[in-house]
């Protein structure tokens, strides 16, 4: 088999979506082509969050509802996307989380776990990711070089709680994910890309106040700031962007700003400023 679709759910804060890019990984690593797809409310906290991760041995440009791997850190992931799952799939949760699972499924208590080891509680999701990387048959080196890129803090909790979550799967319940032999590319998201546009294009200043989707380009452009010399700057509300993304065009510079909706529209008097006064944004 060189095809598999992964889902794991959890609330917003439970950090799914960095979930989703490790599982990403971990196939990019054993040479799977891959598509993501992340779905999540506007919330900081709280609302359902989930990724599903497809990987296979030839390009793809879309997920699939069916998946073969269930991981659930809440009741909430098993409720809403049982329905997903073939007569083959796994199923791993947090047992301190979950009290309705469906049958045949594994449970762990990736909760308690943290708290043992003294992680923060976020790291339950490393502790899932390690047992679903067991029971997919991947070796724990893998899991191990990918987790230590991607979780530059708090590094050493985390490992501890994937190693408990990897532990916690018997042999027999193993899948087998084979190596494939096509190239390792970067993963990387559309908010990145957008962002890589934008330094390609030359970009001097970028300004945005967070707002799904478009936060990804501003945590990614912040992230690389320093590296490509530009200014990048994160103001009180959506009509200080705006202004201040014209001052930065009415000095020369070549500007961008993010928004989505609701932010666009407390932007519109500045819009109608910059279109008046002709500066570019």
């Amino acid at each position: 088999m060189d095809e598999f679709s992964v889902l794991v759910g959890g609330r917003a804060g439970d950090g799914i979506n960095e979930a989703g890019m490790i599982i990403a990984r971990l196939f990019n690593q054993l040479g799977y082509c891959l598509y993501q797809y992340l779905d999540y409310p506007s919330l900081i906290r709280g609302g359902h969050n989930f990724a599903i991760v497809r990987a296979s041995g030839k390009k793809m440009g879309a997920h699939r509802d069916k998946v073969d791997f269930l991981l659930a850190l809440n009741q909430e992931t098993i409720d809403q996307h049982k329905w997903r799952l073939k007569e083959s799939s796994v199923v791993i949760y947090d047992s301190d989380e979950v009290k309705s699972p469906v049958a045949g499924a594994t449970g762990l208590p990736l909760k308690t776990i943290a708290k043992e080891l003294g992680a923060p509680p976020i790291a339950k999701n490393a502790g899932l990711i390690g047992a679903f990387t067991k029971a997919a048959g991947i070796e724990w080196e893998v899991l191990d070089q990918v987790l230590r890129k991607e979780i530059p803090k708090s590094i050493d909790e985390n490992l501890e709680v994937a190693r408990r979550g990897y532990d916690g799967i018997n042999e027999d319940e193993k899948a087998k994910v084979e190596m494939l032999s096509y190239p390792c590319c970067p993963v990387i998201t559309g908010n990145e890309l957008i962002g890589l546009g934008l330094l390609r294009g030359g970009l001097d200043a970028y300004v945005s106040y967070p707002m799904t989707p478009s936060s990804g380009v501003l945590h990614f452009l912040a992230k690389v700031a320093d590296e490509f010399s530009i200014k990048v700057i994160h103001p009180e509300n959506e009509i200080a962007v705006i202004l201040m993304a014209q001052g930065f065009a009415y000095a020369g510079k070549r500007v961008a700003l993010g928004t989505s909706g609701g932010g666009f529209c407390l932007m519109t008097e500045g819009g109608s400023l910059a279109g008046m006064a002709e500066m570019p944004l």
